[in-house]
């Protein structure tokens, strides 16, 4: 069992910037693929960004391109995700997810692929 707590939203003004961050407790993160999800009021969950279990390799959704980082520290347990250039339509619950995988270098989109969850952390953006 993997326990996720997420933290660092808030309300933030637009055009600004957010850093959340996902610390992990049961297992060691290195052995998960990870990932940040986000559902605003009304919406279907979606996906955000993704991080493999130790190369590095990231992949974003392309209404965040350029403006999220996904980073991790796997020594720490810890999966942040830096979110700049803030806009109205990033308001949402943010959900950190991680994937069990024996997998080097892969990473993935779909929340149905995640074996854990957080409780989510609010951000909201005022314009």
């Amino acid at each position: 069992q993997v326990q996720l707590v997420e933290s660092g939203g808030g309300v933030v003004q637009a055009g600004g910037s957010q850093r959340l961050s996902c610390v992990a407790s049961g297992r060691t993160l290195s052995n998960y693929a990870m990932g940040w999800f986000r559902q605003a009021p009304g919406q279907e969950r979606e996906f955000v960004a993704a991080i493999d279990r130790s190369f590095g390799s990231t992949y974003y959704a392309d209404s965040v391109k350029g403006r999220f980082t996904i980073s991790r520290d796997n020594a720490k347990n810890t999966v942040n995700l830096q979110i700049d250039s803030l806009k109205p339509e990033d308001t949402a619950v943010y959900y950190c997810a991680a994937k069990s995988t024996s997998s080097w270098g892969s990473y993935y989109r779909r929340d149905a692929d995640y074996d854990y969850w957080g409780r989510g952390t609010q951000v909201t953006v005022s314009s």
